[in-house]
């Protein structure tokens, strides 16, 4: 067992496990030409998960007087958004420049820009 808010614990879960679950999240909604903002709200709810795992399997605070597990909230939850906006924006670019392929090409992994004639 891990002591609360070891280092491993929050590398191996929040990157890793729920990381990656954010970065398949973050793809499926631009698969679905879902917007963006719908990112924010689905990882706001994958981060009360991930910090209810870490209460349940490790021991760390879930709700405490002191900031401390609302802080650890607010970092998972960024952590999540960073994986899940990642995978929305490298999906979206794919969708673009392939199947608008007459009208933008890739301007780098994360953007895309208007065709020149």
């Amino acid at each position: 067992m891990y002591p609360a808010g070891h280092w491993a614990v929050f590398i191996v879960l929040t990157g890793i496990i729920a990381g990656g679950a954010a970065f398949m999240a973050g793809r499926g909604l631009a698969l679905k030409w879902r917007p963006v903002w719908q990112v924010v709200i689905y990882m706001l709810i994958l981060g009360a998960g991930v910090r209810f795992l870490h209460f349940a399997l490790f021991g760390e605070p879930l709700v405490s007087p002191p900031a401390d597990a609302a802080w650890r909230y607010l970092v998972d939850t960024a952590v999540l958004m960073a994986a899940a906006f990642l995978g929305y924006r490298l999906t979206r670019v794919r969708q673009m420049t392939s199947q608008y392929y007459w009208l933008y090409e890739k301007a780098g992994p994360l953007a895309w820009r208007r065709r020149s004639s």
